[in-house]
């Protein structure tokens, strides 16, 4: 059981501070009022996975924390960075052709796909629910390809925005977090859940991850969301992620009685336990909000 910890204070305000860079459409959370009360959380329930972290990102309040700033891979949850660069550099309605080399890179590391077709052209639009509703590999590789440009350059904007937003414990290696034959990436819980925040803030990101199914208006594409949190009161996404260095890992996010709470889960190893975990998390900090004086 892990006891529940707190820290507004200046390092929020330095963080929301270090956000506010952003574009306005992904602007970081409001830094929490100083006049909120910070109420006691108890009974914190026991959780599974080597790091999980849960924060009220409406209060800047930490809920629970469970090695929140460990560095570890955190597999897919690296897309939610794919997402947020494109959407601060792409258009809606710009066109991507797939390629075949965006293929045979989700084959020959065994990623996740969205089944794009080489020759198919898209719009970024269609191709951000290919990319974070199935997880497709194919599809981050011809984002990244595109607007890098080339994978490299992407990378590299993903690692300058994380210093931008001020997730100094993250690194990314590639735009899909597979492992590669030069290592890992890292980030931490407490990194991830700051980054899933500000990229909610953008109604695209938050419509699309919010998205329990999609089809192409072509109708050539069907795609499924592998969050299998979206249907529980006020769920909003993020993101779901697996490899053998990362585990099982969950970004997860609900709005619950004026509070969005957002909670990580890294380096599960049973696949299922995650949703259990991330739905007792959320009753247990729904009904300690409810039950707690009004500020």
């Amino acid at each position: 059981m892990f006891a529940p910890k707190f820290s507004l204070g200046v390092a929020m305000v330095a963080f929301a501070l270090a956000t506010g860079v952003a574009s306005p459409a992904l602007a970081a959370p409001t830094p929490a009022s100083p006049r909120l009360t910070q109420h006691v959380f108890t009974d914190a329930p026991a959780v599974h996975g080597r790091a999980v972290y849960l924060w009220d990102a409406t209060t800047g309040q930490d809920l629970l924390d469970k090695n929140a700033g460990k560095r570890m891979p955190v597999a897919s949850l690296t897309k939610i960075m794919t997402a947020y660069v494109v959407l601060r550099d792409a258009k809606l309605d710009d066109k991507v052709t797939i390629k075949r080399e965006d293929l045979q890179y989700a084959w020959d590391n065994d990623g996740s796909t969205a089944d794009l077709e080489a020759g198919d052209t898209l719009p970024v639009s269609e191709l951000l629910y290919a990319l974070l509703l199935p997880s497709g590999a194919d599809a981050a590789h011809a984002l990244a390809r595109v607007y890098g440009p080339g994978v490299p350059g992407f990378v590299n904007k993903m690692n300058a925005a994380a210093r931008q937003l001020g997730l100094k414990d993250t690194l990314y290696v590639n735009a899909d977090g597979l492992p590669t034959s030069h290592g890992d990436g890292y980030s931490t819980a407490r990194d991830q859940a700051r980054l899933a925040a500000i990229a909610l803030k953008n109604p695209v990101f938050k419509k699309v991850t919010s998205t329990s199914e999609h089809s192409t208006d072509d109708g050539r594409y069907d795609w499924s969301n592998t969050n299998h949190m979206l249907g529980l009161p006020g769920a909003i996404g993020v993101k779901t992620g697996s490899t053998d260095a990362a585990g099982f890992c969950l970004a997860f996010a609900a709005d619950r009685d004026g509070h969005r709470l957002i909670g990580i889960i890294l380096g599960e190893n049973v696949a299922n336990r995650r949703w259990d975990t991330a739905e007792t998390l959320l009753d247990w900090a729904t009904d300690n909000l409810t039950s707690q004086p009004s500020a």
